[in-house]
């Protein structure tokens, strides 16, 4: 197996949930290729991610997935150098298919074989975009599954700032969602019904706001929610439900980030401070303008992908194996998918706020 030789293009899986997406980039941080495929008519009757269903829905696009890409970036499978997937967190099931995938591929040309981090790829995207993004800088990762805030202070150097005690945004907006009769997933049909709507009409409770606590809270939120789309006329009131939901979470990550410079600025002892915001529910257009206002009055350059960047794709996961790659990291065969990876494995030790430990380990 030929180790850290020249790398023109980079090839990276991503399989963690229910989008299967390949993505091709080259070592000029030019995207070749991007392909996603989506399952959503495969979960819709279901009002959520089936992982099983999801599992056979990879196995059955991932190599139209592959095709697509090279085919965009006309480039032959032999011609790519590094070959990446990712190996968590994610459903375990989708991360299998996706590793195994990209492995075979890598052995088959002896390539090497880099298994990357899901909340990595998401958290270096925007350094994919943006040259002038250089280390350390805070991150607010907000996806359907996560929501942190992270001190990014090298390749592979985390420290995790605060994060979800319960549910994290992403999901707040498509239970919301459902709960409206909405389909899945519903954070753009909340968005996108906010634009008609009065974000001030229904009051919500923004758990944890203005404390001292850098952790964020949304499952009271969630709760309020229900007891009022339950006591209201959906049909008359769905735009300013959907306006007031979205204020409010945006309130909540907006204040918590407040809270996250503070201390980011006391980690990196540096009044300088670079913010990126990464993920699925970035997404959001108004989340992305309230911090970006956030932003100017803080003085501070504020980062964010673009749209399709922002949610599950390869090329953030090809990036990530580049970015490990140039460190001259060891190949990854012998990697095994992991349904739990978290990017600071000692934020609990630091943080004893975030209980987050389950049966099978610390959360990401």
């Amino acid at each position: 197996m030929t180790s850290h030789q020249k790398v023109k293009y980079v090839l990276g899986v991503e399989t963690s949930c229910d989008d299967t997406a390949i993505g091709i980039i080259d070592s000029s941080k030019n995207i070749k290729a991007n392909i996603v495929l989506n399952q959503n008519n495969y979960h819709k009757e279901f009002g959520g991610i089936v992982p099983e269903i999801a599992a056979r829905a990879h196995l059955s696009f991932i190599d139209i997935a592959l095709k697509k890409a090279l085919k965009k970036a006309k480039i032959k499978l032999e011609e790519i150098d590094l070959f990446c997937s990712t190996g968590g967190p994610g459903l375990i099931g989708g991360l299998i298919v996706g590793n195994t995938f990209c492995k075979t591929l890598a052995w088959s040309f002896q390539k090497p074989f880099l298994a990357i981090n899901h909340l990595e790829g998401h958290a270096l995207t925007a350094r994919l975009l943006y040259d002038d993004l250089n280390y350390p800088f805070l991150l607010l990762l907000v996806s359907g599954g996560h929501t942190q805030l992270i001190a990014v202070l090298n390749y592979g150097e985390y420290i995790r700032i605060g994060t979800t005690l319960d549910d994290s945004a992403g999901e707040t907006f498509d239970k919301a969602a459902k709960m409206m009769g909405l389909d899945q997933p519903g954070g753009p049909l909340i968005e996108k019904l906010s634009k008609e709507g009065d974000e001030n009409f229904f009051k919500f409770p923004k758990p944890l706001y203005k404390s001292k606590n850098p952790n964020f809270s949304f499952s009271g939120l969630k709760t309020a929610f229900s007891k009022t789309v339950n006591n209201v006329d959906i049909n008359i009131n769905k735009h300013n439900l959907a306006a007031s939901l979205q204020k409010t979470i945006s309130d909540c990550l907006l204040d918590r980030t407040k809270l996250a410079i503070k201390i980011y600025k006391q980690i990196t002892k540096s009044h300088k401070v670079n913010l990126v915001i990464a993920g699925g529910v970035a997404a959001n257009k108004k989340i992305r303008a309230d911090l970006k206002n956030l932003s100017n009055k803080e003085d501070i350059k504020f980062y964010v992908p673009t749209l399709e960047l922002c949610t599950d794709n390869g090329a953030m996961i090809a990036w990530a194996g580049f970015e490990r790659y140039k460190l001259k990291k060891d190949t990854m065969f012998n990697f095994k998918p992991r349904p739990r990876w978290p990017l600071d494995p000692n934020a609990f030790k630091n943080n004893p706020t975030m209980r987050l430990v389950g049966k099978k380990g610390i959360k990401a």
